[in-house]
């Protein structure tokens, strides 16, 4: 068998497998979690069709379908999961226009609510019981939630450090939530190994990263999806995309500029995008990198955001997990073959043919 370009299987290293039929994460309270379950199958297979082999799942149904993709029941790649997603009352991922009883009793809401250290502790060890790989918690406001706004920290510096011991005694890395440059700061100076979209990093924030050795996943695919999106999406959602896109593009710049570890994700979410997850390869090049720069990022860099968790995965090397893919197009010519998964045309992962 010939194919073109031979490549490592992708890491999309911040994807959510939901099952939602809209952009609205409210219709999680009202849908049935038997319902979302199967489309959140449906929307792993594609994502490996896609190319990603490898994914670390930040909030989702990952975990409690990791296993049936593990033993062959169902199609999609390997899932790393942080199960529910940390957050402060009133926070990201709290809902706010719902009382707060059906927030805290729903199964499938995203979200798991902790204020005061000794909560957090105690929702950092519920998430290790259900044998989470990354701990992935709220340092700032959202695009998506109501009515926190993207810039403000949201858990103090005494719970973001306790968070971070919590999870690091059980050898997991945290990955934060941020937009805001005070929940950057604040998330980075506690520890915590990744920042997730840091809309508003600034260059003395970015040394501080590269210094510390800090991964930055800036999940450019989403928010150049929002833009796009004033219709489908909530109005609040759509203004505070507005809001953060071109700072988020400049930090993009600023993280590359200064030497930041940079892995790729995605923060897919919605229904209709999952297998267009390798166009943030396009998104690193434009901010800067190189093409062979971004193919590294979207491959072998994806583990390193597991640390101690992570797999030997993301290189072609003898004793790594035979997770390969081949495509149609050079992508050290040609970066617009990404994002497609038609020009995807062979996946292997484990070493079986999936596609």
């Amino acid at each position: 068998m010939d194919v073109p370009v031979v490549l490592p299987g992708l890491w999309d290293s911040h994807i959510h497998f939901i099952g939602l039929t809209t952009a609205d994460m409210h219709d999680m309270l009202h849908t049935a979690i038997a319902e979302m379950a199967v489309r959140a199958a449906a929307d792993a297979a594609a994502t490996l069709d896609g190319g990603v082999t490898s994914v670390r799942e930040v909030g989702g149904f990952g975990l409690d379908f990791a296993a049936a993709i593990n033993d062959g029941s169902v199609r999609g790649p390997t899932i790393h999961g942080a199960g529910r997603i940390l957050s402060t009352t009133g926070g990201h991922a709290d809902g706010h226009s719902y009382d707060l009883d059906i927030i805290e009793s729903a199964p499938q809401w995203l979200g798991e609510i902790c204020d005061g250290v000794p909560s957090c502790l105690k929702v950092v060890r519920k998430q290790l019981r259900r044998n989470a790989k990354v701990i992935k918690i709220c340092a700032s406001g959202g695009v998506m939630s109501e009515i926190d706004h993207p810039i403000h920290q949201q858990f103090s510096d005494d719970e973001l450090r306790a968070i971070v011991d919590e999870a690091w005694r059980a050898e997991r890395f945290v990955a934060a939530h941020t937009h805001g440059l005070p929940g950057i700061r604040a998330a980075v100076e506690a520890g915590c190994q990744t920042i997730e979209h840091g809309s508003y990093l600034d260059e003395e924030t970015a040394m501080l990263m590269a210094e510390r050795g800090t991964i930055f996943v800036p999940t450019r695919f989403v928010v150049n999806q929002i833009l796009g999106m004033e219709g489908a999406l909530p109005r609040y959602a759509y203004e505070k995309g507005v809001m953060v896109a071109d700072h988020h593009a400049q930090a993009m710049k600023i993280a590359i500029a200064n030497g930041v570890t940079i892995a790729m994700g995605t923060d897919i979410f919605i229904p209709g995008l999952y297998g267009q997850n390798g166009a943030e390869i396009r998104f690193l090049q434009d901010a800067g990198m190189t093409a062979l720069e971004a193919i590294e990022v979207a491959t072998a860099n994806g583990p390193l955001t597991l640390g101690p968790q992570a797999p030997l995965s993301g290189q072609l090397r003898e004793g790594f997990d035979a997770d390969v893919i081949a495509i149609d197009f050079n992508p050290l010519e040609d970066n617009a073959g990404w994002g497609d998964p038609d020009r995807v045309t062979h996946v292997w992962k484990s070493g079986r043919r999936e596609k």
